[in-house]
């Protein structure tokens, strides 16, 4: 019998090709049909591994969620970015590899994310989805996210609407 070890870690600088790897899987995934095409491959291209080096070693709060030696998805997250929403935390991205989805790994991601939010006193927090992305909006439900706010981002010549899920304490 062998058993696979499953942690929720910071990043570490030798961590950055991985993530870029799983950011680009999970963002393909995630936002195909919804995103246009061609600005979806420019997010996507921004965030390569030297973005994501940088982004680590600037103390970015990057954390990991590793299945045995593979990095399975990550969370990036803070303090909140948006002024007008009176919270004091953000997720500002929690992706998972399309086969670690379903499995509770997120929940395990976004769980660790919010405990070290909380322990650096962001006790609540506030998490945006595009609305057109079902999956991560049931997710944030599931999770006891209520939704606060609505706004609109444009991708290109797209306006998406995208909403605000919050959890206080």
């Amino acid at each position: 019998m062998s058993t696979t070890l499953i942690e929720v870690r910071p990043a570490k600088a030798a961590d950055a090709t991985a993530v870029a790897s799983t950011h680009d899987e999970a963002w393909r995934s995630a936002y195909q049909g919804i995103i246009p095409g061609a600005e979806l491959e420019k997010l996507i291209n921004r965030r390569g591994p030297q973005w994501w080096d940088s982004a680590i070693r600037k103390g970015s709060r990057v954390s990991v969620l590793v299945f045995g030696d593979k990095i399975a998805g990550y969370a990036n997250y803070g303090r909140n970015r948006a002024r007008s929403l009176h919270f004091d935390g953000e997720i500002y991205e929690i992706y998972l590899r399309p086969e670690f989805q379903g499995l509770g790994f997120g929940r395990r991601l976004f769980a660790a994310a919010r405990r070290d939010l909380m322990q650096s006193g962001l006790k609540s927090m506030v998490v945006w989805a595009l609305s057109d992305n079902d999956p991560a909006t049931e997710f944030y439900r599931a999770l006891g996210g209520r939704m606060v706010a609505r706004s609109s981002e444009r991708f290109g010549p797209k306006a998406l609407d995208k909403v605000a899920f919050a959890w206080t304490n």
